[in-house]
């Protein structure tokens, strides 16, 4: 039953913006994505300093969804965390965060910076072809004019997130690919 109203949920998201080539819409989308990824993703305990931290959910680059995000998570909690919004532009700050939305913007400053952020606790979501191939957690596709994504479980396991079946249900699943 459980599964079927979280179905209902994303189906819903994808429907309702399946225009494609509307960049404000496509952002929306993806900001619900992120709050919703919330739901089904558990975060170690040390990814929080104390019980009463935030959810903190930041974009490094260029801010692509104006004030979309923001709004989505405006008043909402999860667990007792009322989400946060920040935009970052380094790993120092980067570390502070719980989902960590990459824009396309700074994808290859991410690469450099992804050995030195905290190992735990950080839901990376980004938006290029193969950001979660290359060791992000999940990434976003256009598929069809639809937001669709992908989950890199190895990532999200080094991460030492949890990431509940419903959501992996949705998901195409990939691997990290080794650099030879």
């Amino acid at each position: 039953m459980v599964f079927r109203f979280v179905a209902v949920i994303f189906v819903g998201v994808l429907l309702a913006f399946r225009a494609p080539g509307q960049m404000a819409e496509e952002y929306q989308v993806k900001a619900a994505f992120l709050y919703h990824f919330a739901e089904f993703v558990e975060w170690p305990p040390e990814a929080f300093k104390t019980p009463g931290d935030p959810m903190l959910v930041c974009v490094l680059g260029r801010n692509p969804f104006g004030s979309a995000l923001e709004e989505v998570i405006r008043g909402k909690s999860i667990d007792g965390r009322a989400f946060a919004f920040r935009l970052v532009a380094g790993a120092e700050d980067a570390s502070t965060c719980q989902i960590l939305f990459v824009a396309s913007s700074a994808s290859k400053h991410f690469r450099s910076m992804r050995g030195i952020l905290k190992p735990w606790g950080i839901l990376t979501v980004g938006e290029v072809q193969g950001f979660a191939a290359d060791g992000g957690v999940i990434n976003f596709k256009l598929y069809d004019g639809r937001v669709r994504f992908e989950i890199n479980l190895d990532a999200a396991e080094h991460q030492q997130l949890h990431i509940s079946s419903k959501l992996l249900g949705l998901a195409q699943i990939v691997k990290t690919e080794k650099i030879r």
